[in-house]
């Protein structure tokens, strides 16, 4: 049996799956002060009359660190840059509270400038007299070789809590977005710490034993002791299981669109052949253009409990659920698109709205109800029109020169039975509900496989190799060849997937680059720069195929 929860902003909902289908499930509301609390309620509702020792795996989706990030609920961070020649300072994605350092190592992982300890040791002070617990440390070049960044924060150990160190985000080189992943990591570090301790906490108490899991943005899984080090990784994690979730349910082989409308926000998500997109460089949340892989989404603040009479914010569930303002899930009940709730209540609720629109209640109902559908409609036009400028990825490859136009609509979430068909009519396409749509999370945090990548970066010249996310550098011959380079990542990677939690048989491993230089001196060639990235393919676990029903 494998366990699925999605810890949402509204609501915490779980599945039991065995052999593949849905043996139970369950929504109880998320207590945001404690969501300890939260997920006891679920597990001892869902498992009250199940043996733990039957299952497999726990699999674990959050809004918590995107939440945070949305709602500046995030700490105060320092950041420590060593920059080199280049770029500015002014023209770096840096906070207030930056110390920019001396020390530079070139492209080629070379050290060309040593970094200055007393200098990193007054600016290490100057941040903790601002009250600061967390830093980011972040150099250039640094994913080339990782030595200054390891130096600086060991200096620095006896000022802060912990450092996030810019070569452990990512082995892309992109300089200014590593600064913004290596800031985030710090400024949601001590939330997700809580997290993590109240999901093991959860587990000790519920007796349960077997591997514990959380979702990523990419859709895929690691072990969540070990997630503890890397919670920028859960950015996005809701949006990537609804998708996830809709890749399980759903027969998809065309393109489409996957709306997941919940309570506070709207997840957008487009399907090329069936086959999610992929963000190449990485999210951006609040402007923060970050190096995180993940499944391409556009989140839009309009949900079936945004308050009508100041737009797009949430103050509690709708006013036929107790809420204190009427939004469009009381439009929806009065127009009997609905059953929850207290009809009269919704219909209170609207009443001084559709006296200042001078209309009836009904009518009110209606502008509200097209309102949201349209305010989705335009978004979701929106992001296929930006999609369709760009170069298409999907979880597996590039499709070169490739348009989107979706046909078919999935809808997941709880206001879907009612907006499902007048969005379809809306957008030209055929829409579906799911069946299961309203735990469409928690399903597809459950199928989904452990994911990882990583980057090989060799210099023969040097005869030095770089294992770029780890840190790692080993010591190659002359003689070096891409060949080697892909067999050692490889076989890297695995190691990395298996500790992370990944089985046998889910490790789909895949070259997505291979590139090979000459470096010329004196007009002789002097050896080669080689750099392979692989990648565990995002996906559902083995066993599970879209002819299964769940």
């Amino acid at each position: 049996m494998i366990l699925g929860i999605d810890v949402g902003g509204t609501h915490t909902d779980a599945v039991l799956i065995d052999n593949f289908k849905i043996r139970k499930k369950t929504k109880v509301p998320t207590d945001a002060n404690n969501l300890l609390n939260s997920l006891l309620h679920v597990a001892t509702t869902i498992l009250a009359t199940e043996d733990p020792a039957k299952l497999r795996r726990v699999v674990l989706s959050t809004t918590l660190s995107t939440n945070a990030i949305v709602q500046n609920k995030i700490k105060k961070v320092g950041m420590v840059i060593a920059s080199g020649p280049g770029l500015p300072p002014a023209l770096l994605p840096v906070p207030r509270h930056t110390c920019f350092v001396a020390g530079y190592v070139n492209h080629r992982g070379i050290i060309v400038t040593d970094i200055d300890a007393g200098e990193i040791q007054d600016g290490g002070a100057k941040l903790s007299q601002e009250c600061i617990d967390h830093i980011g440390v972040v150099g250039k070049f640094s994913t080339r070789n990782p030595e200054q960044e390891l130096k600086i924060a060991e200096i620095l150990s006896r000022h802060f809590q912990h450092a996030s160190l810019g070569h452990r985000m990512s082995g892309h080189l992109n300089f200014r977005r590593r600064i913004a992943t290596t800031y985030l990591n710090s400024a949601i570090w001590d939330l997700y710490q809580r997290f993590v301790r109240d999901v093991l906490q959860f587990v000790h108490q519920q007796g349960i034993t077997v591997p514990i899991y959380v979702l990523k943005a990419d859709g895929g899984t690691f072990d969540v002791a070990k997630s503890a080090d890397y919670p920028a990784q859960t950015i996005l994690s809701g949006p990537a299981a609804s998708i996830m979730g809709v890749l399980s349910m759903a027969k998809c082989n065309e393109d489409a669109i996957a709306l997941d409308i919940g309570g506070t926000t709207t997840d957008i998500a487009i399907f090329a052949d069936g086959v999610p997109l992929l963000e190449n460089l990485g999210v951006t949340i609040e402007g923060h253009k970050t190096l995180i892989r993940g499944l391409r989404t556009k989140s839009i603040g309009l949900g079936g409990d945004s308050i009508v009479r100041i737009g797009p914010q949430r103050e509690g569930p709708a006013a036929a659920l107790g809420g204190p303002f009427p939004t469009p899930t009381d439009a929806m009940i009065v127009l009997n698109l609905t059953t929850i709730g207290a009809r009269d209540k919704a219909v209170t609720a609207l009443e001084p709205v559709a006296r200042q629109l001078g209309k009836s209640v009904e009518a009110t109902a209606q502008q509200i109800f097209e309102e949201a559908c349209g305010k989705i409609v335009a978004a979701v036009r929106s992001f296929i029109e930006e999609i369709n400028n760009q170069p298409v990825y999907t979880i597996h490859e590039m499709l070169a020169g490739r348009k989107i136009s979706p046909k078919t609509l999935y809808v997941v979430g709880g206001p879907a039975a009612a907006m499902a068909s007048p969005l379809g009519g809306h957008l030209a396409c055929t829409s579906f509900i799911p069946e299961h749509s309203e735990v469409a999370n928690a399903i597809g945090a459950a199928l989904a496989r452990t994911t990882a990548e990583l980057t090989i970066l060799a210099d023969t010249e040097r005869r030095l190799l770089t294992l770029g996310e780890e840190g790692i550098q080993i010591s190659i011959p002359s003689q070096f060849t891409a060949e080697e380079a892909i067999a050692m990542g490889r076989e890297r990677l695995r190691e990395k997937a298996m500790a992370m939690g990944a089985t046998e048989e889910d490790l789909e491993i895949e070259v997505i680059e291979n590139q090979e230089f000459n470096m010329v001196r004196d007009s002789y060639r002097a050896g080669k720069n080689i750099r392979v990235k692989v990648q565990i393919k995002p996906g559902l676990i083995s066993g599970f195929t879209k002819e299964k029903t769940l």
